[in-house]
């Protein structure tokens, strides 16, 4: 199984591995820095390197047996098993997602309601609610957000077991997704002051790091389903 490098350092750019599986669409390497797609979350693009050869990794997807597989461009060069690689990283898309994703987080800690879904991306990213009542103006979402954020709170990871986010459930805020049960601990998100919630993903290690977010448009999608959008001003 992977040694997934991204869980405990989001800021590693770049490391050397060794391939363990080779096929048509990439290959699998015993430790990765890149984040598989996931939870909202798109996976990492970037660069293998070894001697002889070069490949571009286009996508990085979950495999088989808790595995990441590294999609290679088609026409790209394959290391073969046992080859030694250096990997790097598109940092410059992964830091923004790492501020949409933490973004989001502050969001959902402004706008009260149960998560029906979300996307982040590079230009704009999205969460939907199910809300009652009034919904917030743009504006407003704007403003709140960036008051959390301009409280330059750390962002750190933390672990509970398995039994322990049974018996929390509001650490949880996504309906139709469920953090990865089974290992025996699940990862969870704090914000510290603003919000806690179970999520693998990769994220700033402060708010002040995520800069000006703006709400730049909220659509109905169903009788209490809102979505709000967001962009990095």
């Amino acid at each position: 199984m992977v040694e997934e490098l991204f869980r405990h350092d989001a800021y590693l750019k770049e490391t050397d591995a060794t391939v363990t599986a080779a096929e048509e669409r990439g290959v699998r390497l015993d430790r990765s820095i890149f984040y598989p797609t996931g939870g909202g979350q798109p996976g990492d693009t970037g660069l293998l390197r070894w001697e002889g050869g070069e490949a571009k990794v286009t996508d990085t997807i979950k495999a088989d047996g808790n595995d990441v597989l590294l999609v290679l461009a088609p026409e790209a060069m394959r290391p073969a098993v046992g080859t030694t690689v250096h990997a790097v990283l598109d940092w410059e898309r992964r830091y923004l997602h790492m501020r949409m994703h933490t973004a989001l987080h502050v969001m959902s800690a402004v706008i009260k309601g149960n998560v029906t879904g979300g996307q982040v991306g590079v230009d704009k990213s999205r969460l939907d609610f199910n809300l009652e009542g009034d919904v917030p103006a743009k504006e407003w979402v704007t403003e709140e957000i960036n008051k959390l954020i301009a409280l330059d709170r750390p962002v750190t990871p933390q672990w509970v077991t398995d039994e322990e986010l049974t018996a929390r459930p509001e650490l949880v805020k996504t309906m139709s997704v469920r953090p990865p049960m089974g290992a025996g601990r699940v990862r969870l998100l704090s914000i510290e002051g603003i919000d806690l919630q179970a999520c693998g993903g990769t994220h700033v290690a402060r708010t002040g790091e995520i800069g000006r977010v703006e709400c730049t448009k909220i659509e109905n999608k169903g009788k209490m389903n809102r979505r709000f959008i967001i962009a990095l001003a």
